[in-house]
């Protein structure tokens, strides 16, 4: 199942996944299969196990970008800043709940070629490399409420849910 989003509760979602030692041969036909499917849902960023591959990779363009971010095995390096903003999720359609992040990244990683390559990012794209790395940790917007608000927001996501099967 490579061809659609993981949508959460989706298990597949929550695990950790390892650093990529061998980039595998198609890499160009995943980033490019991950941005298409990224850009036809209105997406501004996709982490490989949000498709179901176990890849520590993600693809990030916004709308005014012509080129993508394709980033493998990113780590940041270093922060700054900090701004709280409401974030939507491709893996959580329908929701959007405020996340504090850092306004600037560092960032390292390699890209398609095997070349290490960094980053310095602020704004919207250091928050959306942020979420991507999460999701390549296990981690989902829905971690960051508190129980309380994330018992609720299970009860209210059951019903959006629901109404979509109908």
């Amino acid at each position: 199942m490579h061809d659609e989003i993981r949508i959460f509760p989706d298990p597949f979602l929550k695990n950790r996944v390892s650093e990529i030692e061998n980039i595998p041969s198609n890499i160009n036909e995943i980033t490019a299969k991950m941005l298409k499917i990224m850009e036809e849902a209105d997406g501004i960023g996709l982490a490989a196990n949000q498709i179901g591959y176990s890849l520590r990779l993600f693809v990030a363009r916004l709308p005014e970008d012509k080129e993508p971010l394709i980033v493998i095995n990113p780590v940041i390096l270093e922060v700054d800043g900090e701004d709280h903003m409401e974030e939507g999720c491709l893996s959580v359609p329908g929701v959007s709940i405020e996340i504090p992040r850092p306004t600037r990244v560092f960032l390292k990683g390699i890209n398609t070629d095997g070349k290490e390559v960094e980053y310095e990012l602020e704004g919207l794209m250091a928050r959306v490399v942020q979420h991507e790395i999460d999701h390549l940790n296990g981690v989902l917007i829905v971690d960051y409420l508190s129980r309380r608000d994330f018992i609720r927001f299970q009860r209210e996501y059951e019903k959006l849910l629901k109404k979509e099967e109908e």
